[in-house]
């Protein structure tokens, strides 16, 4: 499915994608100044002494994207970690007007940061809009005291209420909350009182993702000995839907499977870059990328993320060659995460060159015969019931049936 080669060598083979198809930005700050025990990202406590020389590195790497994607417009910039509110807005700035000179940027570009509700003042949030930041995604994750001490949290309960203050006293109209649910000992009059509080503040968005086990990380560890007990599936899909119920109700929209917002042009637009299997560029260390055709992977350890920066290597270490049977895959997968869009059947085939039916037929009509998908030769979306089971529908479209290309 996947070709491999070396960087080098898949960055000259790919064709390019039209000249005027805008792309995203993804930049990985890894510094954070705690690693929480269910994390599994490419994280780093303790090394904030590297921040100067990183923020150099990743300007010399954009330099050299800049060169590779020949000035295709950007529509969207994501500062992600980590902790990118580690950074001081100055900081920020010189990185930010680093990529304006480098890259075409469009006009309203969504620029988004991460930040963790304990680096956060009404001083330092408006000197990220000076900036340039003009959406800000809040790492809050819960508002119970035993649930973050569970998570390996660093802020009090009252500290996300007044980071999310301050940021509107600075100006910031285009607020995301991320909220965690699932976590040990979690009862269900915990997540509801995050769910109300966190509605009472009315953000534009609202990300809520079930807690996952990941090998390796300490929680996967602390399952195994026997010492923290997950939620079973039962409790966990009982907490989506009574979600599911509760955003409804006060009129946000659930337009992505773990993903909610507000009327109006909340969406994250750079989200939606993957959830479409669109192209970006990722910079920074063990940052991935995607880019006609190729996706690419950096060096993880940011002290030989900066060696290789040094000697004015792209720090690219890994690339495959998506070839066109895994991405029409990746566009059905991704794609039906989007719970009000989905997979547009002419959008596909003016992408991949093939018919939906005659790649898939008989799995449309069977999925739809179960109330799992609507399909109406057009669109095709999951069902309010297909949402609860969207990995089992997604592995139905693992193997497209049919001529390709």
């Amino acid at each position: 499915m996947m070709a491999h080669t070396t960087p080098q060598a898949a960055l000259e083979q790919a064709a390019p994608q039209p000249r005027e198809t805008p792309l995203g930005l993804y930049i990985h700050i890894p510094f954070c100044r705690r690693i929480c025990p269910y994390c599994d990202f490419n994280v780093y406590a303790r090394q904030e002494q590297l921040v100067p020389a990183y923020l150099a590195a990743i300007q010399r790497e954009l330099t050299l994207w800049a060169e590779q994607v020949d000035r295709r417009p950007l529509q969207t910039i994501y500062l992600g970690g980590g902790t990118p509110s580690l950074l001081e807005p100055a900081q920020v700035a010189e990185l930010l007007e680093t990529i304006f000179q480098k890259f075409m940027v469009l006009d309203r570009a969504e620029v988004t940061l991460e930040a963790n509700p304990e680096t956060l003042n009404v001083a330092k949030l408006a000197g990220y809009r000076t900036a340039g930041v003009n959406r800000l995604s809040i790492g809050v994750q819960t508002l119970a005291r035993h649930g973050l001490k569970v998570l390996g949290r660093a802020h009090r309960p009252e500290t996300p209420v007044e980071a999310f203050r301050a940021a509107r006293a600075a100006g910031f109209e285009n607020i995301n909350l991320d909220l965690i649910y699932g976590w040990p000992g979690q009862l269900r009059e915990d997540w509801m009182r995050d769910l109300r509080t966190a509605l009472s503040w009315e953000p534009e968005h609202l990300s809520l993702y079930a807690l996952t086990i990941e090998p390796g990380t300490p929680y996967e560890r602390g399952v195994r000995r026997g010492v923290l007990r997950p939620l079973d599936d039962d409790t966990m899909a009982e907490f989506a839907e009574l979600a599911a119920e509760l955003l409804t109700a006060h009129g946000y929209e659930h337009y992505e499977i773990s993903n909610w917002t507000r009327s109006g042009n909340w969406r994250s637009r750079h989200n939606q870059i993957y959830w479409r299997n669109g192209y970006y560029v990722g910079a920074g260390a063990g940052a991935h990328g995607y880019f006609d055709g190729r996706r690419t992977v950096n060096e993880r350890l940011p002290a030989r993320y900066i060696e290789r920066l040094g000697r004015g290597e792209l720090p690219v270490v890994q690339t495959e060659l998506i070839d066109q049977r895994t991405e029409v895959v990746e566009t059905m997968i991704l794609g039906l995460r989007l719970v009000v869009d989905g997979v547009s059947a002419t959008a596909f085939r003016a992408r991949h060159g093939a018919d939906l039916v005659e790649l898939y037929g008989p799995v449309l009509a069977e999925l739809a015969a179960l109330d799992l998908i609507e399909w109406d030769g057009e669109r095709l979306r999951l069902t309010p019931h297909g949402v609860w089971v969207a990995n089992e529908v997604a592995v139905r479209f693992l193997d497209p049936r049919g001529r390709l290309g």
